[in-house]
């Protein structure tokens, strides 16, 4: 079928690849950038008719239903793409044209290359072109360098004078950009991937890192202590303002379904036949997924957590079908609490916290997000036995857990691309010795 596809799009452009039909002039691809384009994607969904991404995606499935003990690996670079995939060695000139072709090289590079259980789907994804209106002042940061650390300089120094200025974040589409950024994909992608509509409204919906860029970092840690009152007040206005997000998000029919091939939670995705496919309506937060982590508060007391965060956190997470807590935090030190979340399905188990605790406190009863620690990577030579030992430990000690191990957090792999290749390698060589 594919290959019929193939053959059709080719009769019908024989002449060459055409250009995007000129809607506005700000959106217009010249016919090479189309033919690199369309070239990616017929790889791209060449390679999601590969046999193994059929049995990744029930592997996914079974394993986010709690179904199966086989334990599935997933590294997602981040920063270190930039190392995998050099923007230099890019063939398209437009920005938007270099975000697509990004987007398509790192889907070929994750099957051919890395050969993680990522599944490749033969989409193509477009956002809505939003912005928001923030929540009242202006938020400020002070780099080190462009790409550096930073500290946060407080955008709220005394509650009494800033406070009442506060409100909450409201979307503002662009939806005439919206719809010429959709037309641009169909024009190009159609009969080779199919476009979707799908934005990724939020990566959490944890309250901390909003805290933190209002507050500044130092007086997050002491508000709880020496101004418990303000601090509530402050938590409750950004609980609030999420879930007027989500309100609107779910009156406009703007949400679609975070299950199937989308990255969810901090790490893994979504695939499940716990929450059934929507037709016939729009995406309510009932229909997916929903994530909340708390990883600002990691030096703070579980019982700091317990009273300040974990009702707003449950408050949230009770409108969704299954939802995932947690990234860099330790999770076991809070998990009297955290075990408390409204459909907890995922829980992250990060480089800080207690593994030995996974077959204790998660069993067979939620998922473990495993992430060993992505530091013997950032460097040109990886100490291969160094990883080796960190993965033979996190494998070791969270057996008799639903697992899943995942590396991610690389702002750098040290020059070295194939690091990332190698650690899967490693990691599943520990898992096969260990499971067998």
């Amino acid at each position: 079928m594919l290959d019929q596809a193939r053959d059709a799009a080719t009769q019908q452009t024989a002449a060459g690849y055409p250009l995007v039909k000129t809607i506005d002039t700000s959106f217009s691809f010249t016919r090479e950038e189309v033919s690199v384009l369309r070239a990616l994607a017929w790889q791209v969904a060449e390679i999601s008719q590969r046999p193994v991404m059929a049995e990744k995606a029930r592997l996914w499935t079974a394993h986010n239903d709690l179904q199966t003990q086989q334990p599935l690996v997933f590294i997602d670079p981040e920063n270190g793409w930039n190392e995998m995939i050099p923007v230099h060695t890019l063939r398209c000139s437009d920005p938007l044209a270099r975000v697509w072709e990004m987007a398509l090289r790192k889907q070929i590079y994750w099957a051919n290359v890395l050969k993680d259980d990522k599944v490749i789907e033969p989409f193509f994804d477009v956002p809505y072109s939003y912005t928001d209106t923030g929540w009242g002042v202006e938020l400020k940061k002070r780099r080190t360098a462009e790409n550096g650390s930073y500290i946060v300089e407080p955008a709220v120094e005394e509650f009494e004078s800033v406070f009442e200025k506060l409100h909450h974040p409201e979307i503002v589409v662009d939806w005439k950009e919206s719809e010429l950024l959709m037309q641009m994909a169909h024009s190009v992608f159609d009969g080779i991937l199919t476009v979707r509509r799908k934005n990724t409204w939020w990566w959490t919906l944890g309250l901390c890192w909003d805290y933190v860029d209002l507050r500044g970092m130092e007086n997050f840690m002491c508000d709880f202590l020496l101004e418990p009152e303000w601090a509530e007040r402050m938590l409750d206005l950004l609980c609030e303002g999420k879930l007027h997000m989500l309100d609107f998000l779910e009156e406009n029919g703007l949400l679609a379904q975070n299950t199937g091939g989308t990255y969810t939670g901090s790490g893994g995705f979504g695939f499940t036949r716990q929450i059934a496919p929507v037709e016939g309506r729009h995406v309510i937060t009932g229909d997916m997924w929903g994530f909340c982590e708390s990883q600002e508060t990691a030096q703070v007391s579980p019982e700091i957590y317990r009273d300040f965060i974990f009702p707003r956190h449950k408050r949230i997470l009770e409108r969704f079908a299954l939802s995932c807590y947690g990234c860099c935090e330790p999770y076991d030190p809070r998990w009297e609490y955290v075990r408390q979340l409204p459909h907890l399905r995922k829980v992250s188990v990060s480089p800080w916290a207690n593994w030995a605790t996974v077959p204790e406190f998660l069993g067979q009863d939620y998922i473990a997000s495993i992430k060993p620690s992505p530091t013997p990577l950032a460097t040109a030579h990886m100490d291969e036995d160094v990883v080796r030992a960190d993965c033979r430990r996190a494998v070791e000690q969270t057996k008799g857990g639903v697992c899943e191990f995942l590396m991610k957090d690389n702002h750098t792999l040290g020059g070295c691309p194939h690091n990332a290749s190698r650690w899967v390698e490693i990691m599943r060589e520990e898992i096969a010795r260990v499971y067998g």
